[in-house]
């Protein structure tokens, strides 16, 4: 593994150039990786590892969209497609992508197929870590480990569709057959990783939970609608206060933040925004650090577990999650943001 000096704390990661596709495709080249689930992480994973030369199978249940789209994506029916159980007892590596809740529906119809040497892949800590809720516990006999791209499954597809990668985080929860490790990192290149750094189960999903409840998603969405909703009270209006708080930073800045660092992003703005920023950032900071305090002591408690099984168990949460958002879809700032993405250049 190469060391690499992150911020003066030298870690070890797996880089493309250590662990070639090559490599990756030696050491799985006897395996038939069974993706179980085709979602959100699923159709991604799938496609870019049948891209690079893996044997994939996929496992979904029949007569649904995600069926009909692993379809569409020319896997074919009792070739390459099958019903979960089919295709767990097909596979030498389950690569568990359902969603949380799916996974805890499925999990008797997956261990049964959890033969002696096979590999238990996820790509999310959370049925492992939060065992005492979600009842999944592997046998000892197998392999379970973790892949988790830092994005979504289609951010994961484009990216590999234009020739770059997600990096991503791997860990070993149980190596039963000695090659837990080879299995874990040949999948990680597999998928399109950039990189790979290693974690735990438990800093996986105490990390993600954080993430997308906070700076990802939770907190930005908060961040744009107190400001949005502060330009629109003093009178600015939907066009101007959508500008100034969503698309000038996604379309203009965080690409800059992206490709060289927030510090150069700064220099490449003008001197009253530089100010402005230099002066008013540790002010926010200060600001939202108890609640990221307070949700990260959520998320280690296991609550923000409970919470969320609790809520898919609900008969009716695929109802109270549209009308939720919908909420979103149907405010002002997101409704004019559909007007703004309209007049882009690009969809002109």
């Amino acid at each position: 593994m190469a060391k690499i000096d992150f911020g003066g704390t030298l870690e070890e990661v797996v880089t493309r150039e250590e662990f070639p596709l090559e490599k990756a495709r030696e050491v799985l080249k006897d395996e038939t990786i069974a993706v179980i689930g085709y979602g959100v992480q699923g159709p991604g994973q799938a496609l870019n590892l049948r891209d690079n030369g893996f044997n994939v199978i996929v496992g979904q249940r029949k007569g649904g969209k995600s069926w009909d789209k692993a379809i569409a994506d020319g896997f074919i029916e009792g070739e390459n497609l099958f019903e979960i159980e089919d295709a767990c007892e097909r596979g030498t590596i389950i690569q568990y992508l359902l969603s949380d809740a799916g996974q805890i529906q499925q999990w008797s119809t997956v261990k049964k197929h959890l033969t002696p040497g096979k590999a238990l892949y996820f790509s999310h800590g959370f049925g492992v870590t939060y065992h005492e809720q979600t009842g999944i516990v592997p046998p000892a006999d197998v392999d379970v480990i973790l892949v988790a791209p830092k994005g979504s499954g289609t951010s994961l597809r484009r990216l590999f569709v234009a020739g770059k990668g997600l990096n991503s985080s791997f860990a070993i929860h149980q190596d039963a057959t000695g090659k837990a490790r080879d299995r874990a990192v040949a999948l990680g290149i597999g998928v399109g990783s950039g990189y790979l750094f290693e974690t735990d189960f438990k800093r996986e999903v105490y990390s993600d939970l954080t993430g997308e409840r906070g700076s990802l998603m939770g907190a930005i969405q908060g961040l744009f609608a107190a400001q949005y909703d502060l330009l629109r009270s003093k009178g600015h209006s939907p066009s101007e206060a959508f500008n100034e708080t969503v698309e000038e930073a996604t379309q203009s800045l965080y690409p800059l933040v992206a490709e060289n660092g927030m510090d150069w992003m700064y220099a490449n703005c003008s001197t009253t925004a530089q100010r402005g920023a230099l002066d008013w950032w540790k002010k926010f900071r200060d600001a939202v650090a108890p609640v990221f305090e307070d949700l990260y002591e959520s998320v280690a408690s296991a609550n923000e577990a409970r919470i969320t099984i609790q809520s898919n168990e609900k008969p009716d949460y695929r109802d109270g999650l549209e009308k939720e958002l919908n909420e979103l879809r149907e405010s002002e700032m997101w409704r004019a943001g559909a007007a703004v993405r309209n007049l882009r250049p690009e969809n002109a």
